[in-house]
């Protein structure tokens, strides 16, 4: 699953938000997702904005982009017709409660919200399947978030760094395969880089949802925009992770050497004469070459002939048989 995180980068704009959902529909991601701020219910006043973005404070920035119900059904709606699914981080009780509403399918929880114990237990009544991320949260922390939620959701936990944006040495692609260990549940990896090396690793190395953030453009306004993907971009990085994919649904047996075997006769070397050799000959290394085409006796056999008779005269690069030989 491909998820494309719009989160706010809609900047309050429905208009921009229904667009944003048609963007990530033409890339070829399976889902779009916000971020469901109500910010009486989440912050404070005097919450402190984030290093990447403090333009504006952060409760007057939850209030100024936030949607009311109406507007979140018409987006909810306007994704299933685009044929991508709607997806919608809650922050507060409020905000489930909200997307219960209209009928949200599943909940993604955002790194923040991994110690909100409240949260994840109203998520868990809902029985709805949990894709939880980890990026602020050490192994004692996500332990207690994921007995949470697995017992009542199918759960998958997401590796996730959060660094805005995040350095290649800080992805920790190593988590993957610690968290499918630890957990025995799907893994995936939320995606904070600005390239898709990471998202294809760690589809190569097992997760089975990757999130990236997804925006018009980087020069757009916004807490999230600087370090999100644009729409090219993001498209070749869904054709590649589906290709990654495709390579991992269809194993290849090294045992099998018959769709190579056109191949096999044009490229690999057979053994032939290099000398003329008069019957009765009892060839020596120095009597063999090795040449193409491959449908002869393989190269791979010469210590075979070595020592063998030759049973009548062969002129230089004469392909070996068995027959020519005692």
């Amino acid at each position: 699953m491909i998820i494309a995180e719009v989160g706010s980068v809609h900047d309050g704009s429905f208009g921009n938000a229904l667009k944003l959902i048609e963007a990530v529909a033409s890339t070829g991601a399976d889902a779009v997702k916000f971020q469901s701020h109500i910010a009486s219910a989440e912050s404070l006043a005097s919450a402190p904005a984030p290093g990447y973005f403090s333009d504006e404070p952060r409760l007057t920035y939850f209030q100024r982009t936030s949607f009311s119900i109406v507007q979140w059904r018409e987006l909810a709606a306007h994704a299933v017709c685009n044929g991508v699914t709607f997806l919608s981080s809650p922050f507060s009780l409020e905000a489930v409660d909200l997307l219960e509403d209209i009928g949200i399918s599943a909940y993604k929880i955002p790194s923040g919200e991994v110690s909100n114990i409240p949260l994840l237990e109203r998520i868990a009544m809902t029985r709805k399947p949990v894709l939880l991320s980890s990026g602020m949260s050490d192994w004692n922390e996500l332990d207690l978030a994921v007995e949470t939620v697995r017992n009542s959701c199918h759960t998958t936990v997401m590796q996730c760094s959060s660094a805005y944006p995040c350095p290649p040495e800080s992805v920790g692609l190593n988590v993957i395969g610690e968290m499918a260990r630890r957990y025995n549940l799907p893994v995936g990896y939320s995606d904070q880089t600005m390239g898709i090396a990471a998202p294809i690793a760690a589809t190569a190395l097992g997760a089975t949802v990757i999130e990236k953030h997804f925006t018009f453009s980087r020069l757009m306004y916004g807490s999230d925009a600087r370090h999100s993907m644009e729409p090219d971009e993001f498209r070749r990085m869904c054709v590649a992770l589906k290709e990654v994919r495709s390579m991992l649904a269809t194993p290849v047996r090294k045992a099998d050497t018959a769709p190579y075997a056109e191949m096999k006769q044009i490229f690999e070397k057979s053994i032939v004469t290099a000398r003329p050799l008069f019957t009765g000959t009892v060839i020596c290394r120095d009597d063999l070459a090795f040449k193409k085409p491959g449908d002869g006796i393989s190269a791979a056999k010469y210590k075979d002939i070595i020592g063998r008779r030759v049973t009548v005269d062969l002129p230089a690069d004469h392909k070996l048989g068995y027959g020519d030989l005692q």
